[in-house]
């Protein structure tokens, strides 16, 4: 049964850090882009950021270059996203993707909500 867990939302103020984790079951991690994504209130989902199987990272919103990050551990089957200096804009609901090119293989998370305000 394939699962991907994200968890490390929450409240944060403007500023603030938060770093979300996502760990995948059920199938082989390690041949998986993963991806995470946002969706806003009344708007639609976004790519924020992706790593390859190769540990290439492409940043996909481009008001989060040089403040998010994301990163893989193979061996604990987990992305994550390191967000710094958090903006309010930032808010949403943040979801974890893991896509298989050859295969089209495509998963998602329930997602974790992160809400930046004072």
């Amino acid at each position: 049964q394939v699962q991907l867990v994200e968890s490390g939302g929450g409240l944060v103020q403007p500023g603030g850090s938060l770093r979300l984790s996502c760990v995948a079951s059920g199938f082989t991690f390690s041949q998986y882009t993963m991806s995470w994504y946002r969706q806003a209130p009344g708007k639609g989902r976004e790519l924020v950021a992706s790593i390859s199987i190769y540990g290439g990272t492409t940043n996909g919103a481009g008001s989060v270059k040089g403040r998010f990050t994301i990163s893989r551990d193979n061996a604990k089957n987990t992305v994550y996203l390191q967000m710094n200096s958090l903006k309010p804009e930032d808010s949403g609901v943040y979801s974890c993707n893991a896509f298989r090119a050859t295969t089209l293989s495509n998963y998602w998370g329930q997602g974790t909500q992160v809400t930046v305000s004072s």
